[in-house]
């Protein structure tokens, strides 16, 4: 029989970005639950991913801003050292979210956002391959969202950047899935995190939660259990499909 510590060094490991709070954090509690050895990645939230590791011995709170190569780089060699080894999986959650008139979104309000909501994952999956393609297993679920189905009203440049996703999601499926490794894409509708309250607040918000079929928002942990699902070996013959978790607000 496996010792205790034998069989955290044998298990899987995660990179989680945006881990401090929201669908992070509940994706990175979820596999720690389910016995992953977990990185938790923060930019701005350091409290929150510090507080997972300080009460899970297989966590680790890393600093990374995906927007960088070089933050990737360094938070990614962080962690091997920290771990032994690379990630079996990859949980591209960080965002950013911007609330804005379309004519007022200016040249660099755009840049950013498509820095980090869709170059970030693309940077993080380039340089976290290789270890997956070395041991010719390895998951990549990009968080989107319902915006990058439908567009955006007061998020133009956030719908187009979460459509981008998707789209980078379905090239890596047809790119690596025949060398073992999934990818796919989640699309949350409205969930009950900060990042959406000032949404929630405006008429267009409101309006958005009375046209939910279930009747409400969904939870972070219910975009975490399809995590969970996607990264299991169940779900091994799935790839470049877009798991639609938003209470039937778009049905596809």
């Amino acid at each position: 029989m496996k010792h205790r510590s034998d069989m955290a060094a044998s298990a899987k490991i995660a990179l989680v970005t945006g881990a401090g709070s929201g669908i992070g954090k509940a994706t990175a509690l979820a596999l720690l639950g389910a016995g992953y050895r977990v990185a938790c990645g923060y930019n701005s939230n350091r409290s929150g991913a510090e507080q997972i590791q300080q009460s899970h011995p297989c966590a680790y709170a890393v600093k990374i801003d995906i927007a960088s190569r070089a933050s990737v780089k360094r938070a990614i060699a962080s962690c091997v050292k920290h771990f032994g080894r690379g990630f079996d999986v990859v949980v591209n959650n960080a965002a950013l979210v911007q609330e804005k008139p379309f004519e007022a979104i200016t040249d660099a309000d755009w840049d950013r956002m498509l820095a980090v909501n869709l170059r970030g994952a693309f940077i993080v999956a380039q340089e976290t391959l290789p270890a997956m393609q070395a041991r010719k297993w390895g998951r990549i679920i990009n968080i989107s969202s319902i915006g990058g189905q439908w567009g955006g009203m007061r998020q133009v440049h956030y719908a187009a950047a979460k459509a981008g996703l998707i789209n980078l999601t379905h090239s890596l499926a047809k790119l690596y899935s025949g060398h073992g490794i999934t990818a796919n894409a989640i699309a949350p509708g409205l969930v009950a995190t900060d990042m959406i309250q000032k949404e929630l607040k405006s008429k267009a918000g409101k309006q958005k939660v009375a046209q939910i079929p279930v009747g409400r928002i969904s939870r972070p942990g219910e975009i975490a259990a399809g995590v969970l699902y996607l990264v299991s070996d169940a779900a091994g013959s799935i790839t470049g499909h877009t798991l639609n978790i938003n209470g039937g607000l778009l049905m596809s």
